[in-house]
């Protein structure tokens, strides 16, 4: 997926300033796609050359004005045509996996503490993927009926937070055989 698309889809569900834009991908968007504020404004630029945003000046009181993106009738025509077309089911590249088989060859346990700081890392993550389940899907402010687009949201976020589960609970694995190996080494203490 080109960053564009993803741009597009979050623009035609809400338009936005590049700094807005740059705060969702930080909070729902990066649930499924991650782009850095440069990133962000340089594709913009490009995107709203090339005809597929809509922009405006909105003044700002004692700040430069600000410029608000929408999705122009072109964009939307090249996100329906990228909608249309089949996408190859991802592979995924994990250097953590190969270093945990390549550890087979050292000292299996001098992992312990990298993948402990990944366990951290992805249990933080589906913290923060269920804190925004119950703020904005499921708890007691969330809006009802969910419209299609919020429908659609939330089921991406419901494979997030499976594939977080999934990754913490590999990692508890991985540690747990870690831990096991290392004291089944001879010389362990």
């Amino acid at each position: 997926m080109a960053l564009e698309h993803a741009i597009l889809v979050s623009l035609l569900e809400k338009p936005g300033s590049g700094y807005e834009l740059a705060h969702r991908f930080e909070r729902s968007i990066g649930y499924f796609w991650t782009a850095t504020h440069q990133q962000i404004y340089r594709v913009l630029g490009r995107m709203e050359g090339d005809g597929l945003l809509d922009v405006r000046e909105v003044p700002q009181q004692g700040r430069p004005d600000k410029k608000e993106y929408s999705v122009a009738a072109p964009g939307r025509a090249a996100l329906s045509a990228w909608l249309h077309q089949p996408v190859e089911p991802e592979s995924i590249r994990h250097e953590l996996a190969v270093k945990i088989r390549g550890a087979a060859f050292d000292d299996p346990a001098a992992l312990i503490s990298e993948v402990e700081r990944h366990r951290k890392a992805h249990s933080d993550r589906l913290a923060r993927y269920l804190t925004g389940e119950q703020r904005d899907f499921t708890g007691p402010e969330a809006p009802r009926p969910l419209d299609t687009g919020r429908e659609l949201q939330h089921v991406v976020l419901r494979g997030g937070i499976a594939f977080e589960r999934m990754t913490v609970a590999w990692l508890d694995d991985v540690l747990d055989t870690l831990h096991r190996l290392r004291a089944e080494r001879p010389g362990a203490t």
